[in-house]
């Protein structure tokens, strides 16, 4: 019987130089005993305690500045040593996939990726058979590694600590799998600007502004308990609650109940759970919100007698009034009510959707629904300021088909965005921004009048009527639907960018 000895949980370098030397004397892999040299992780390999002065180890080669493609990767391997055995090659996709999988929380993984790699030489294309036992186990792990990156990106919430400087926030995570150093340099890169340290049992990961540094696992002691901001997180959880597309087991899915000990807003969702029903009842009785007479007056003028010259419509009252009599298509025989632009009257910036969703349909806003929460938040990250920009949908009703008791969106065809082009030409005559972000392929045939593909047009400026620049990007809904957690995120950071660009552009 063989052992094999790694110095840490993750030590994949280690595993592969040994699983190298292992293969090459062909050590069978139910001869070989996977463990963990538990003994080196004394005081002498991390000496300070986490959080505290001292040296800590450097996270291996991770600068925030470098777009990694692969935030699973944080361990590279070296050439073998001399002595190892002959050296034999194998598919690249088995590197990537062994250096995910052993960040997995399973005992069996080391020795389930050896016997992948044992196999490999009699069956080169092994990873092409997704029913194979191993291969399928194996990238059932990866899978549950990746997600708990996309869960640690999500659910970490950092608190102030008090009477430290300079300002410093640390937060206390516990995450599915051993995750901690490959999620750093996510954190990094979306709050440069500050010092913070998330702690986790495994590792801990610290960022001063310039440098990534772990240091070893942490107590939940050691981090805040509380601060002011959960208060705020409380109340901006609440205020967008959307209680008429309630799914609890979904909402378990994404959010699980295995982090919610760490969630400040976690504390209110029994409540308003338990109160969903009540409100989507309130929401539906509600009325839409009435323009003046006044206004009425002159937008049903517009459309009885056919005067819809932009000169007629003096103001955004005139035209959000003339939305909710709109008759041009057939789109507000279904919806609750017109979902007009918001914003200041005069606005540098002008941000365009696609079309309001469930929730803007119901509160007559736009982008007040799940897609608009993450417009919110990348908005935020560029350091755009949302009361300074105005925010519209290239239509202005939504357009959807019933499901059971939920109303599934329906993209708008060309017509239709055509006929309601009127009223967001007409939006843009009186707010005369500077600069247009049209988010999603509905968005672009508005503003622009024609099709662009936005993966190869986003971050180039386009020239619009008017002196005003384009710019494209994706929408937030679209990010909603991606599966993958890194394209997902690639997608979101990409935004981010988008709306940083655009917002310089407006000065």
């Amino acid at each position: 019987m063989r052992v094999a000895r790694l110095e840490s949980e993750i030590d994949f370098n280690g595993w592969r130089l040994a699983a190298r030397a292992l293969r090459a004397e062909g050590v069978a892999p139910e001869a070989v005993v996977w463990t963990v040299q538990r003994e080196l992780f004394g005081e002498d390999l991390f000496p300070p305690p986490c959080g505290g002065g001292g040296s800590a180890k450097l996270v291996g080669g991770v600068s925030p500045s470098q777009d990694s493609s692969n935030p699973t990767r944080p361990l590279r391997g070296h050439p073998p040593h001399e002595g190892e055995g002959k050296s034999f090659s194998v598919p690249k996709a088995f590197v990537d996939l062994a250096e995910t999988v052993i960040l997995h929380r399973s005992p069996e993984r080391l020795a389930l990726l050896y016997r992948i790699l044992h196999r490999l030489e009699r069956q080169p294309r092994l990873l092409d058979n997704p029913a194979d036992a191993d291969v399928a186990k194996a990238r059932d792990m990866a899978k549950g590694v990746g997600r708990a990156i996309h869960k640690m990106h999500a659910f970490v919430r950092f608190r102030l600590v008090e009477d430290v400087t300079p300002e410093t926030y640390v937060a206390w995570f516990e995450p599915a799998h051993r995750v901690t150093e490959a999620a750093a340099p996510f954190f990094a890169r979306r709050f440069a600007n500050m010092n913070w340290s998330i702690l986790t049992p495994d590792a801990c990961v610290h960022w001063d502004g310039s440098l990534l540094t772990m240091s070893p696992g942490a107590d939940p002691a050691d981090a805040p308990s509380q601060d002011a901001q959960e208060e705020m997180w409380r109340t901006y959880y609440a205020s967008i609650f959307n209680p008429a597309r309630l799914n609890p087991a979904m909402m378990k899915q994404e959010m699980p109940k295995r982090y919610w000990r760490n969630l400040p807003e976690a504390a209110l969702i029994p409540e308003l759970i338990e109160k969903a029903q009540s409100r989507t009842e309130t929401m539906v009785a509600a009325q839409p919100t009435k323009p003046s007479d006044r206004v009425l007056k002159a937008a049903l003028k517009h459309a009885r007698d056919g005067s819809f010259g932009e000169s007629n419509l003096v103001n955004l009252e005139e035209v959000a009034a003339g939305i909710q009599v709109c008759r041009r298509c057939d789109l507000w025989r279904d919806a609750t009510q017109g979902v007009p632009g918001l914003g200041p009257a005069k606005a540098a910036l002008m941000i365009v959707g696609e079309q309001p969703g469930d929730q803007e349909d119901l509160r007559g806003v736009p982008f007040v629904g799940p897609a608009g929460q993450l417009l919110d938040r990348a908005m935020a990250e560029a350091g755009v300021d949302r009361g300074r920009v105005f925010v519209t949908n290239a239509v202005k009703h939504f357009k959807h088909e019933p499901r059971g008791k939920r109303r599934l969106h329906k993209t708008p065809d060309r017509g239709e965005v055509q006929a309601c082009r009127w009223w967001l030409d007409a939006e843009r005559r009186l707010v005369r921004p500077k600069v247009i972000l049209a988010l999603g392929a509905t968005a672009v045939q508005a503003v622009f009048g024609k099709a662009l593909p936005i993966g190869k047009t986003r971050g180039q400026r386009q020239v619009l009527d008017g002196d005003a620049q384009g710019l494209v990007s994706w929408h937030p809904s679209f990010m909603l639907r991606i599966p993958d957690p890194e394209a997902k995120d690639r997608a979101y950071a990409e935004l981010v960018a988008d709306l940083r660009l655009a917002w310089k552009l407006a000065g």
